[in-house]
């Protein structure tokens, strides 16, 4: 696979890439993430790449020529078809699904904007979606497109030293994650569950399951209204609750 960012601040991508998982995906060459900036397709001594908004109002917007002309030179790098994808906090959530559905594709190009935005002549003609990473407004789209490098690059087969770990994590199944421990058994007077230290591997993973159902619960209970729950959740998830209850 190969992405590439269209950004005004390729050594952001860059120096951020280079470490942990990703840094440790891209030496094994599972794949590729390369640059394209802006200000290399001006003709003006000053490089510009952005002007004020028709209108009126505050802050700058980005010239659209510059950067249809940066978005097809890093098209032209990836295989052909490859999504166009512009990290807008007007695009579409960003799950862990769509993250599953990115990460099979052989190629992206992901637009980082900046200032006020890009001009919508850009979104019209050079880009085939928009991708939000929450509710929120950032300075540019590099932060954004680091999530989503990040997030693909973990599903690649060979990235993760355990692969169970791309598959036992929050919103792999639709659900939160569950608690973890590891060692001292006892620390600040709080002990590692028992269940944990026992070795019997089905009581730990009903009792895994039953945490993550009952974290979903009190933190993210919209998850539940798109998933479906098995008859062993429902059980898990009341005893949860009841347990829940009984403490309190």
């Amino acid at each position: 696979m190969r992405i590439e960012v269209v950004t005004l601040f390729p050594q952001m991508i860059r120096e951020a890439l280079a470490h942990g998982i990703v840094g440790r995906a891209q030496k094994r060459g599972l794949f590729e993430v390369g640059t394209e900036d802006p200000r290399d397709h001006t003709n003006d001594v000053h490089r510009t790449v952005d002007d004020r908004p028709y209108g009126g109002g505050p802050g700058m917007v980005m010239k659209p020529a510059p950067l249809v002309a940066a978005i097809g030179a890093a098209a032209a790098r990836v295989a052909p078809g490859s999504p166009r994808i512009c990290l807008s906090a007007q695009g579409e959530p960003f799950t862990q699904a769509r993250a599953q559905e990115l990460s099979g594709l052989p190629g992206l190009v992901l637009v980082a904007g900046r200032y006020e935005g890009v001009d919508e002549r850009v979104i019209a003609t050079s880009i085939d979606a928009e991708l939000s990473v929450g509710d929120y407004v950032l300075s540019g789209g590099e932060l954004p497109a680091l999530v989503v490098i990040d997030a693909l690059a973990r599903l690649k087969e060979g990235a993760l030293n355990d692969a169970r770990s791309s598959v036992e994590e929050s919103f792999a199944t639709g659900l939160l994650d569950w608690p973890h421990y590891t060692r001292p058994e006892e620390y600040e007077g709080l002990k590692v569950p028992e269940v944990l230290q026992g070795g019997n591997h089905e009581h730990i993973r009903r009792w895994r399951l039953k945490q993550a159902l009952g974290r979903t619960w009190l933190r993210r209970p919209e998850l539940f209204l798109s998933r479906q729950t098995s008859a062993e959740e429902t059980e898990l998830l009341n005893e949860f609750l009841q347990e829940r209850q009984t403490q309190s």
